[in-house]
């Protein structure tokens, strides 16, 4: 009974082992990424090798192994974008994955290996890359509806809408703040104003008026001759 209950003992221990709960790490395209992983040194005997994998720990070694170290320095690596960069002398061994990819997402497997039989630290951890985030500004959009003035033919309206750019007040363009800037373009547009005569509508439906009249005049004179001379 009892060397029965020894083996099943060894048989979970062997097929399950000290796994850890999956834990999830979230990164962006193009980040650098570190996947935690840790253990225990009190002293130089604790230092121990190691190795990273893809997809769930295996019952030994690493599937898919991406690096392996010593306990010391590296000795094994697949890829560039995979580095130890933690102390590893003090047990600190988290994978950084370099510029990451939507391709790295998935189970990473960190697998410490503690001396005696069925000791391996092993720790299954979820790796997850998103897309980044583009965040645009939207042009300001600028719209006025013209309609015709009263008596015109066209009775149509019509609405114009345009696109304008956001532009900062260091780049708006300066004007003056008078209708002129300077003596001299103030004396200049005084002297134009003086020199042009401007006819008012009033003006010249008058004058419209007067030269009718006087044609109208002419034309009956010259009817009343006729007629006196034909008498």
């Amino acid at each position: 009974m009892l060397s029965c209950i020894c083996v099943n003992w060894i048989l979970l221990v062997l097929f399950t082992g000290p796994t850890v709960s999956e834990l999830v790490v979230v990164g962006e395209v193009g980040e650098s990424i570190t996947v935690p992983c840790t253990y225990s040194v009190r002293s130089a005997h604790d230092i121990t090798s190691m190795c990273w994998g893809r997809g769930q720990c295996p019952n030994s070694r690493c599937s898919r192994t991406l690096i392996w170290t010593d306990g010391w320095k590296v000795t094994e690596q697949h890829g560039s974008r995979y580095l130890l960069q933690g102390n590893l002398l003090e047990g600190d061994v988290s994978l950084t994955i370099v510029n990451a990819e939507e391709a790295d997402s998935g189970t990473y497997c960190c697998r410490v290996e503690h001396r005696g039989w069925f000791n391996d630290q092993k720790v299954n951890l979820k790796v997850v890359i998103t897309k980044a985030k583009i965040s645009t500004a939207s042009p300001h959009t600028y719209t006025s509806e013209q309609t015709p003035a009263p008596g015109s033919t066209s009775e149509s309206s019509f609405t114009i809408t345009d696109t304008w750019p956001l532009v900062s007040a260091s780049e708006a363009p300066q004007t003056a703040s008078g209708p002129c800037s300077g003596t001299s373009d103030c004396s200049d547009v005084t002297a134009n104003l003086q020199n042009t005569s401007v006819l008012l509508p009033s003006q010249q439906y008058s004058e419209n008026g007067l030269y009718i009249g006087i044609g109208s005049c002419a034309a009956l004179l010259v009817i009343l001759i006729l007629a006196l001379y034909l008498t």
